[in-house]
């Protein structure tokens, strides 16, 4: 792990009334990693995923206890003591959050949703009016080329299958000029080969790109075939931190349980 991590987490806690979301959750993400983030439902992946991005607060630590519930991104403030931090637009300029659900503007086009990554940098009245610079329009065609759906940049977004809007999430990300992607479950609403194609472009971005990609997924399969670091949650902690590899039957039966017996796909590590 690098001496200065792009992310880090320190003792992390969330309550939602009597659950424990988080408990205590520290992590840190070097630069050019690609983490998959599991565990079974509930296990606190998705409120995670969020509070690093500033979109959901941790719980405020004890008194005494100043370095807890403390994210940064960049070196810079994300959150601390339950508050986000007002410098938070920084890091979250460079980071590009894609979701479960594309978050697309349906009834814009594609090239217009790419095109709103840029608003961080060119202001949001430009973009409110369509006067985009011919540096964005550039950028999203040529996002919209990597991702493979630049022919249906004229289309309105909903009129697009979930594996063309996700890809369309992804090259939104690319014109935000993101250093980190957060993926919450970005295959989970996907058939297998759409699945597929977008863990091969997230896979290609940090290797081709050096981008920092943090994935939450449900398949373990596809944890185990594009990533190469996992971090696994269960009941809020974070119960396996380390290498593919060392994600052996017995572990993964303990973090799901021993119905993860009855459903290991073949093929799976002995």
């Amino acid at each position: 792990m690098t001496s200065d991590p792009v992310l880090s987490i320190r003792a992390a806690s969330k309550t939602f009334g009597s659950r424990r979301a988080l408990d205590a959750v520290s992590l840190d993400v070097g630069r050019g990693e690609m983490i998959a983030l599991i565990g079974p439902s509930g296990s606190g992946k998705s409120t995670l995923l969020r509070s690093i991005d500033g979109l959901q607060t941790v719980d405020a630590p004890p008194e005494g206890n100043a370095g807890d519930g403390v994210i940064t991104a960049f070196g810079g403030p994300v959150q601390a003591r339950g508050k986000v931090s007002d410098q938070v637009r920084k890091a979250r300029i460079r980071i590009g959050f894609i979701a479960q659900q594309f978050n697309l503007v349906g009834r814009l086009t594609l090239f217009t949703n790419v095109a709103l990554g840029s608003l961080g940098r060119i202001g949001t009245l430009r973009g409110l009016f369509g006067a985009w610079p011919a540096e964005t329009k550039a950028a999203a065609m040529a996002a919209l080329h990597r991702v493979g759906v630049a022919d249906y940049a004229a289309q309105r977004a909903n009129t697009l299958s979930g594996g063309q809007q996700q890809r369309g999430a992804i090259a939104r990300a690319l014109v935000q000029k993101a250093k980190i992607i957060l993926a919450d479950e970005p295959v989970a609403s996907l058939d297998p080969v759409s699945a597929r194609k977008v863990m091969e472009i997230l896979r290609d971005l940090n290797k081709t790109d050096g981008l920092t990609v943090v994935v939450t997924l449900h398949q373990v399969d596809y944890a185990l075939r594009y990533c190469d670091r996992v971090v696994a949650l269960k009941a809020g902690r974070k119960v396996y931190d380390g290498p593919t590899a060392g994600l052996d039957r017995a572990k993964l039966i303990d973090i799901y349980g021993p119905e993860f017996e009855d459903v290991f796909w073949e093929g799976a590590p002995q």
